[in-house]
């Protein structure tokens, strides 16, 4: 359990880190909000798949 609270604190940590990136280096825009968009959903993912197992849902 608290290696699934470790990594979920990582991907937050690591998408924060791309956000403040994408805002500091794209100057366009729809492009920076596209890549917060596919930022997000990425991490979203991410979590999902180390949280899905604990609760009994599988993928498969």
């Amino acid at each position: 359990m608290i290696l699934v609270v470790i990594n979920v604190l990582i991907i937050v940590v690591v998408g924060a880190i791309c956000f403040w990136a994408i805002d500091k280096y794209a100057r366009a825009g729809r492009l920076a909000n596209l890549l917060k968009l596919l930022v997000a959903l990425i991490c979203l993912g991410a979590i999902l798949q180390r949280v899905l197992p604990l609760v009994g849902v599988s993928w498969f």
